[in-house]
């Protein structure tokens, strides 16, 4: 990571999965091929903290270039970097078709269940009766009303190409060391060349859940992890036994 003041609010989660990943990076000794590929939202800058190749993707197009990037130079390690807003709404498309061609990349996919840079609207996976900027009222969001929270991993997992997926948090010491392993495991999945990885991290925004950090942390266990459990959604790599997809 290079030398730089967050610009992340206290308690975000982005500043310990930048972490994270940037540690992994270099563990792996890959920084020299790595390239990422931030989109818009909260994450936009993370130029600022990577000290490796980063190339901007417009609004929701990050695994597109991240396919152009990889298909162009396949010896690099390519990774986006995307939050619900980014992939699991405008950037759907992008998601499923490179998870179902097997693009051999590496998505690291923030949830936090809301629109964190734009003000705190309901996103694809805001959670039912959680209220936002978007569901102001006492029963916040509403089936009949916004449809389903989108279990994102889940639906990646259930196409042929997707290889592995893997949900954790950073919560909590024990939550953010799985994590890390997480993003080992889905940039090996890379390296060994087998295909399409996604590590979904839940990951707190106390500034638009109106919540203390502390208190943001124990709602991702009591609310969000219910309706998005963690864990091991499908590693069809050769020689695993871990599959639930």
């Amino acid at each position: 990571m290079k030398d730089a003041a967050t610009h992340y609010c206290q308690g975000c989660g982005h500043s310990v999965i930048h972490r994270l990943t940037a540690e992994v990076i270099e563990e792996l000794g890959i920084a020299d091929r790595a390239v990422g590929v931030p989109p818009a939202g909260c994450a936009v800058l993370a130029y600022f903290y990577f000290d490796v190749d980063m190339i901007e993707a417009p609004h929701g197009r990050a695994c597109a270039v991240a396919t152009g990037i990889k298909r162009a130079n396949p010896e690099s390690i390519v990774f986006s970097y995307q939050g619900d807003g980014d992939l699991a709404a405008i950037g759907t498309a992008e998601a499923v078709h490179s998870a179902n061609r097997s693009e051999n990349i590496t998505v690291i996919f923030v949830n936090n269940a809301v629109y964190g840079m734009t003000g705190g609207q309901m996103a694809p996976t805001t959670l039912l009766g959680q209220r936002t900027t978007t569901s102001p009222a006492a029963a916040g969001r509403e089936a009949h009303r916004e449809g389903y929270p989108i279990k994102v991993s889940e639906l990646l997992a259930s196409l042929e190409g997707s290889t592995y997926i893997e949900r954790c948090a950073v919560n909590s010491v024990r939550a953010i060391r799985r994590t890390k392993k997480a993003i080992r495991e889905a940039f090996l999945t890379q390296m060994n060349g087998e295909g399409f990885s996604m590590v979904e991290i839940l990951s707190p925004c106390p500034t638009n859940w109106k919540m203390s950090p502390v208190k943001s942390w124990k709602w991702i266990d009591e609310v969000m992890t219910p309706y998005f459990p963690l864990g091991v959604i499908k590693d069809s790599r050769k020689g695993s036994k871990k599959d639930a997809g």
